[in-house]
């Protein structure tokens, strides 16, 4: 159950704190009304819990001037919600009796999650909030002419969702085996020619006995062949000066100071280093003269390199490009060997497939049968709960039917849903046909619709809940009195908050909010008061009779409270 709720610079709302208290027949039931002109910001409330819910956010719904919006929630949870306890416990979060969501709006567009203060991922919140509260909105109204959706609300209310979900993982398994099966089937055609191909490269590859970084190896030993003139002269030139000139000398400067440190005994460290020098000078000496004696001219030898080197580019531009390196080279070499032992399986593997595949749509025919079975008799049930429903939204008459379109059960029609395709019917009245919703139904028909269907759902779920945003859009007279008294015993065993228009839902609530754009420091916000009673018969006579508020309207309203509160103790 929503508790508390925090908005910071969101739209219109600069800081807003709502605290929601435990005034319906039961702790965990009660019904807040928001209400105010139209363009106050109700529906920034709305907004705001779409965005803690994962809904996308922009950065221009940031109060101007702010550098991020942010919405937190406070929720109680009951102790039936293992669900959502089990999963939150998963991820590290150990939650018993509350929980606080929090999401916060960067101006650069980036948002963070989180669960009592801990950063979540959205995924994990927008789980959460599925299953903590649900909204009825206008939006759900357009969702309501799509018959797409109609299979949506039929498994919600038969709890058949986890048995479409693993449908859908079979049909997944299913249509990628048919992929790979067509892929291979495609390649089945030419096998024989690509066979021939993979076979003529294997070879062209294996023949030239490929060496990794073998290509960086010639090129250094061919430019070194090329300088070999001019490495010869300056290592013969550097050798003659070392051994001529500068080792001799360097000897003699040894022998100097073995004599000085024989008479004074500070010279010998530096003796000792000068003789370790020479021996080193005469080591170095040797490694050129052994370097001199190694460098290599011979023409063929270059000439073989450059041959090799050619072919070595021509196998990578042929295979790759000439960025590629021979390590790739060889890789596809690879790739080809093993290309060349599948196509020597494909029969066995194609076999394997086919037969995964039979089995697979086996299991998916009996399981989308199952669905398809149950889908009809929740679809009996549903049309009974919803002529029920109907019944008390002054719908006395009205037919509904969710009528099941005739498909042939071939695998070419299966969808991840199964094979039903259905669209709810509708007619308002006694002896006109029943048609589909999107072509007879009006906006106040469907808002009553809706809110049946809300109801019923309602009772099924876990959510504890439910958010009407402006469900009673195009109702009026004794059919607004009967959505106020849905909606009021639907609050019997759920919290519910909604939004409205209608003087005969607001009457009934256990929590009147008003929604006010104020003008302060020139600057535009949305202001939320909870009112007493006084200011709740003001409330309501303004919505009644608008700017034209008189005694008669406020005797009016008075009434009307007055008859809402007894409502709320039958």
């Amino acid at each position: 159950m929503l508790r508390e709720l925090k908005i910071d610079n969101l739209a219109l709302i600069e800081s807003l704190h709502l605290v929601f208290s435990r005034q319906g027949p039961n702790s965990t039931s009660s019904l807040a009304v928001l209400t105010g002109e139209t363009g106050a910001g109700k529906s920034i409330i709305l907004q705001a819990l779409n965005l803690l819910s994962g809904c996308k956010a922009s950065n221009t719904w940031i109060r101007t001037g702010a550098d991020s919006a942010a919405v937190e929630a406070f929720f109680e949870i009951a102790p039936d919600k293992k669900t959502v306890k089990h999963a939150l416990l998963e991820k590290g979060f150990d939650v018993k009796h509350s929980l606080i969501l929090k999401r916060i709006i960067s101006r650069l567009g980036r948002s963070r999650y989180f669960i009592n203060d801990s950063m979540a991922t959205a995924a994990l919140v927008e789980y959460v909030c599925e299953n903590l509260f649900s909204v009825a909105s206008q939006h759900e109204h357009q969702m309501l002419l799509n018959p797409r959706v109609h299979l949506d609300f039929i498994d919600s209310v038969g709890e058949l969702w986890s048995k479409r979900e693993e449908f859908g993982e079979l049909f997944s398994q299913w249509t990628g085996l048919k992929a790979q099966q067509t892929k291979l089937q495609q390649q089945e055609q030419d096998r024989e020619q690509r066979r021939d191909l993979l076979t003529f490269q294997l070879k062209e590859m294996q023949d030239s006995s490929l060496t990794a970084g073998e290509d960086e190896e010639l090129a250094a030993e061919k430019k070194i062949l090329k300088s070999s003139d001019t490495l010869m002269e300056l290592a013969r030139m550097s050798y003659d000066i070392l051994s001529d000139t500068i080792v001799s000398n360097l000897v003699q400067v040894r022998k100097n100071l073995e004599q000085m440190a024989h008479y004074d005994h500070a010279a010998s460290e530096i003796a000792d280093r000068i003789t370790g020098s020479t021996y080193e000078l005469d080591d170095l000496v040797l490694q050129l003269q052994q370097y001199l004696n190694n460098i290599s001219s011979d023409p063929m030898r270059l000439e073989e390199i450059e041959v090799r080197i050619d072919h070595l580019q021509k196998l990578k531009r042929k295979y790759g490009g000439p960025q590629m390196s021979l390590a790739e080279v060889i890789r596809y070499a690879d790739q080809a060997e093993q290309e060349l032992a599948d196509l020597h399986t494909m029969d066995q593997r194609l076999s394997d497939i086919g037969g995964k595949i039979a089995t697979l749509a086996r299991e998916m025919i009996a399981q989308a049968d199952f669905l398809s079975g149950s889908r009809k008799k929740t679809a009996v049930q549903l049309e009974k709960a919803i002529s029920r429903e109907l019944s008390t939204l002054s719908f006395t008459t009205a037919e509904f039917k969710a009528e099941f379109a005739p498909v042939e059960k071939n695998l070419h029609e299966i969808t991840p849903s199964g094979w039903d395709r259905v669209e709810f019917m509708f007619s308002a009245n006694t002896g006109e046909p029943l048609k589909p919703l999107a072509k007879i139904a009006s906006g106040g028909e469907l808002s009553r619709l809706l809110l049946g269907l809300k109801c019923i759902l309602a009772r099924r779920d876990q959510v504890g809940t439910v958010i009407f945003d402006e469900v009673d859009a195009g109702i009026g007279g004794q059919a607004a009195e009967d959505i106020a008294l849905k909606i009021k015993q639907l609050s019997d065993h759920h919290q519910v908050l909604c939004i409205t228009h209608l003087p005969q839902i607001a009457a009934k609530a256990d929590e009147h909010f008003r929604v006010d754009k104020t003008l302060r420091n020139k600057r535009t916000r949305t202001e939320i008061t909870l009112l007493d009673e006084e200011n709740r018969i003001f409330e309501l006579a303004r919505m009644l009779a608008g700017d034209s508020v008189n005694e008669e309207t406020m005797a009016f309203a008075k009434g009307l409270l007055l008859k809402g509160k007894k409502s709320s103790f039958k």
